[in-house]
């Protein structure tokens, strides 16, 4: 079912190498160019697929110019950027000079405010990008943004409630968790974060931002309003904590809703390392001097840690990511829903060979481009998940084999809760 779409990936680690291993088993798109700063990597992931559809070649992603000219010398029509965020504006420039539809995980970066960090918003995450929609609109462009796990698909749910389960939203609140644990060779566990170290520390240290109608866009201090969240399938109760995101950027947008949140299982230890390597600098991604030689000290920790794309083999536990909806329910009662996704570890190693936080960051993509193939969504601009119909992409989800989850809670005057996976 190819109907031309070429395909530019610009990553080939983890989760780029992930989507290849899905992409590779379905047939909307003629070709797939797997790119990469190194051309060993790109040729590495193109070679373990064994599919003529896939080719390997060299990219630097902070060249917007790079990024353009090999989208020409390919006739790509649609960047998929799967590299870190301090990347997102070259490549989402290089694909706007080419004249191909953008997605990416990760929208542009934030910068805090230089006053009032905890209290306003400075530049907010996809502000870069959204500066520039009408360009894009008028170009009759789609840059789709924030379309991984988280954002992504919690973005997908919150359309599909606000179209199918509420008459009134008070509050769509992202809430990820897991029980993953990682060990060493002797069975012993060790600190191993299962995604890029070097995101994590950009979205965990920067102040949280949260909406609210009355106020908009406001901040917070870094891990504030701990809550403790039972996740579903096993995992159970993990505290969760507000952190900055691309959801509450992104939900307000096209979702009405009184608040939006998002709030991330970080876990006792997790929080008190990112608070260590905030007190030490560690954190910092301006260059310094170490005899003779100018590094990032957030390079060096993310260089020390394990890949999380290597460390598949060794973890064991599930990952949920969800998004908690209250408000007014369609029968005029009051209504508590969890949408979510649980994906264990054993069953995407086994079936994928990839761990299961990159798997589940990589799917929703693929699902995406192949809606996109098929013209189920359109669209021009900047414009993130919410701005589709949920529908169809939670169905093919579905038939990807990677099945949704639906939980109602009960809550006084609220109608029986009927649980249901979908």
């Amino acid at each position: 079912m190819s109907d031309g779409m070429r395909i530019l990936l610009v990553g080939a680690g983890g989760v780029g190498s992930a989507f290849t291993a899905i992409a590779a088993r379905r047939d909307f798109f003629e070709l797939c160019v797997v790119s990469d700063h190194a051309l060993e990597r790109a040729e590495k992931a193109v070679a373990a697929l064994g599919d003529e559809r896939f080719v390997a070649d060299r990219v630097d992603a902070s060249d917007a110019a790079a990024v353009a000219e090999l989208v020409r010398r390919h006739a790509v029509t649609h960047v998929m950027n799967a590299v870190d965020p301090v990347f997102t504006m070259p490549v989402f420039e290089g694909a706007a000079a080419a004249g191909a539809d953008y997605l990416d995980m990760a929208m542009s970066l934030s910068r805090p405010h230089p006053e009032h960090p905890h209290e306003h918003t400075g530049i907010k995450l996809g502000d870069e990008q959204f500066a520039v929609a009408d360009q894009w609109e008028r170009d009759g462009r789609l840059a789709l943004v924030g379309i991984g796990v988280e954002p992504g698909l919690s973005d997908v749910f919150a359309r599909y409630a606000a179209d199918h389960l509420f008459r009134e939203i008070d509050e769509l609140g992202t809430r990820d968790g897991a029980n993953l644990v990682v060990t060493d060779d002797e069975g012993r566990e060790i600190f191993a974060p299962s995604f890029s170290m070097w995101t994590t520390i950009e979205e965990c240290l920067n102040p949280p931002v949260v909406w609210e109608r009355d106020r908009g866009w406001f901040t917070t201090p870094p891990f504030s309003e701990p809550e403790v969240f039972d996740f579903p399938e096993g995992i159970g109760p993990v505290e969760c904590v507000n952190v900055e995101h691309e959801e509450v950027l992104l939900m307000p947008r096209w979702v009405e809703a009184q608040r939006v949140t998002f709030k991330y299982g970080l876990g006792e230890e997790f929080i008190s390392i990112l608070r260590s390597l905030h007190t030490l600098g560690l954190d910092r991604t301006e260059p310094v001097r170490v005899k003779g030689v100018e590094v990032s000290p957030r390079d060096v920790v993310a260089a020390v840690l394990p890949d999380p794309a290597t460390i598949g083999p060794r973890m064991t536990g599930k990952t949920c990511a969800g998004l908690r909806v209250t408000g007014t329910g369609l029968d005029g009662r009051p209504r508590s829903t969890y949408l979510y996704q649980v994906v264990d570890n054993a069953w995407s190693m086994q079936e994928y060979g990839h761990q299961c936080v990159v798997w589940q960051t990589a799917v929703n993509p693929v699902v995406a481009l192949e809606l996109l193939s098929r013209g189920t969504w359109q669209g021009a601009g900047v414009l993130g998940p919410e701005a589709f119909d949920a529908v169809p992409f939670l169905d093919l989800l579905t038939e990807y084999g990677a099945p949704w989850g639906q939980r109602d809670d009960v809550l006084e005057g609220a109608a029986d809760p009927a649980s249901a996976t979908a």
